[in-house]
C-alpha cells in the first residue's frame, strides 16, 4: 500500500529489510488520490517498535494511507528519545482541529493502576470523546481497549490471578462482520496482560457485540452496536519476537513470568518461536480499513 510517512521514519528501513512494502511520501504525492488519513496515539513506551509493528500492517492494503503520530504531551517518555519525538510526532493540540478517517489508541503498560490514576488520563477522555466528533473510526488496542470501554460504556477491568502471557486459540462468535471476512473459524492471538473484561459484562450491554471471543484469553473483539468503535484486547500487531523480548525483560527484572503458552516450540526459550497470527493480522486490518474505513468516510470532511 501507498504509505505515506516521513522519508527517514526508522521503521522505513527495519520493513524494507523484511520485504514490506512502504511508499515513502515523496513517491506517494504524486499519486492523485485522496488519501485516508489516520492518527496514531501511541502511548506504549518504545514507540519506534510500536510504530513499526502498526505500519507492517497497516502497509498491506492498496489504499494509500497518510498516518500521523501523537502522543499525550503530559506524559514524558522515558523510552524513545526527545528528538525522535520532536520530529515524528505531535500533541494532541496540534491535531485535535483536523479531522482523520481512522484513528488508532494503542495499549500502554498502566495495567496496574485505577484508570484515574494514569497521568495522562483526564487528556486521553479528551482524545476519546474527540474521536466521536473528529473520526470514522476508533481501534482501541490492549489496554486502549480497557480504557475505552470504561470510558465510553462504563466496562472495568479486573485482576487476573497471573499474567495472561501467549497465544491463543479464539473462535469467531459473529462470523457474519465484515471485520472478520475471509477469517478461519478458529484463530491464534498474542495476548500480554494481567487484567480482563468479562465476557458477561459485555454480553449484558445493550450497545456492545462480543464478536471474538478464547476459553482461555476471554474477551478479544468487542463493536460497538454502530460499528465505530472497535475494541481488541489482544495483540494482532506483535511481531515474531515481541512475547520473546517481553519475557526475558520481566526475567531481567526479578518477575515471576511463566513462558508465553503456545509459543516457543517444545516450550524451549533458545527455540525459534513459531508465528501463528500473521495472516489473520494482516486480513483483520485489511478489513478494517477497508470496511470501517474507506467504505464509510466521506471524500471530504464537512
Amino acid at each position: 500500500m501507498p504509505l505515506n510517512i516521513p522519508d527517514n521514519l526508522p521503521a522505513i528501513d527495519i520493513l524494507k529489510k523484511e520485504n514490506i512494502f512502504v511508499m515513502e511520501s515523496q513517491r506517494a504525492q504524486s499519486q492523485d488520490i485522496r488519501p485516508l488519513r489516520i492518527a496514531l496515539c501511541n502511548l506504549m513506551p518504545l514507540k519506534i517498535v510500536t510504530e513499526t509493528d502498526f505500519i507492517r500492517l497497516l502497509s498491506n492494503s492498496p489504499l494509500q494511507i497518510e498516518l500521523e503520530f501523537f502522543y499525550m504531551d503530559k506524559h514524558e517518555s522515558k523510552n524513545t528519545s526527545r528528538e525522535h519525538m520532536n520530529i515524528f510526532y505531535k500533541t494532541f493540540d496540534q491535531i485535535k482541529e483536523k479531522r482523520y478517517d481512522g484513528l488508532i489508541i494503542t495499549g500502554a503498560p498502566v495495567e496496574h493502576l485505577e484508570f484515574e490514576q494514569v497521568d495522562y488520563w483526564t487528556d486521553l477522555q479528551q482524545v476519546m470523546d474527540w474521536s466521536k466528533t473528529h473520526v470514522t473510526n476508533t481501534l482501541y488496542i490492549c489496554w486502549g481497549a480497557q480504557a475505552g470501554l470504561y470510558h465510553h460504556y462504563g466496562i472495568g477491568k479486573f485482576n487476573l490471578p497471573a499474567k495472561l502471557f501467549g497465544v491463543f486459540e479464539h473462535r469467531i462468535t459473529e462470523p457474519g462482520l465484515p471485520l472478520f471476512r475471509g477469517f478461519d473459524d478458529e484463530i491464534h492471538v498474542p495476548h500480554s496482560r494481567y487484567t480482563e473484561t468479562r465476557r458477561e459484562d459485555i454480553m449484558q450491554h445493550p450497545n456492545l457485540t462480543l464478536a471474538c471471543y478464547s476459553e482461555k484469553a476471554g474477551v478479544h473483539v468487542v463493536t460497538s452496536k454502530d460499528f465505530r468503535q472497535i475494541f481488541v484486547t489482544g495483540h494482532f500487531e506483535y511481531n515474531a519476537d515481541t512475547l520473546k523480548n517481553e519475557y526475558i525483560r520481566d526475567k531481567e527484572r526479578g518477575l515471576d513470568t511463566a513462558l508465553p503458552e503456545n509459543y516457543f516450540p517444545g516450550n524451549i526459550p533458545e527455540a525459534l518461536p513459531i508465528v501463528r497470527w500473521r495472516a489473520n493480522a494482516n486480513l483483520f486490518f485489511v478489513n478494517w480499513l477497508n470496511y470501517y474505513v474507506y467504505q464509510e468516510t466521506p471524500y471530504e470532511w464537512a
